[in-house]
């Protein structure tokens, strides 16, 4: 199955939706299922090398996405979202994570059996 997680929240905002959407992708790539993560909105900063873990968070979000693409996790960010968004602006980006665009995720959402937006 298809699987399509669509990322909206900030990386560290004070909830575990970040972390738990990371934490589904991988449980559901681990089911064997094909999992595929478009960040949009302030997520991009999943996908950025600057966005470290806040004093006292025990959850390395960062890490989490890039272990997920080393286990064939397509990821894709926004590109206006890259350039917008996040607290990180204009720092680099993680090895795997490509730039990509609006009519790539509609193209995405049509091709997927489940689509989960966080």
């Amino acid at each position: 199955m298809k699987i399509l997680l669509i990322l909206n929240r900030p990386p560290y905002d004070g909830t575990d939706v970040s972390w738990n959407a990371l934490r589904l992708a991988g449980k559901l790539r681990d089911g064997g299922h094909e999992v595929r993560v478009f960040l949009m909105n302030d997520a991009v900063d999943l996908a950025r090398d600057a966005c470290r873990p806040p004093e006292g968070y025990d959850q390395d979000l960062a890490a989490q996405l890039r272990e997920l693409i080393t286990h064939e996790v397509v990821v894709k960010a926004c590109g206006t979202c890259m350039a917008r968004c996040g607290v990180h602006r204009n720092q680099p980006y993680s090895d795997g994570v490509a730039q990509s665009t609006m009519q790539a995720l509609a193209e995405w959402v049509v091709d997927s059996d489940r689509v989960i937006s966080f």
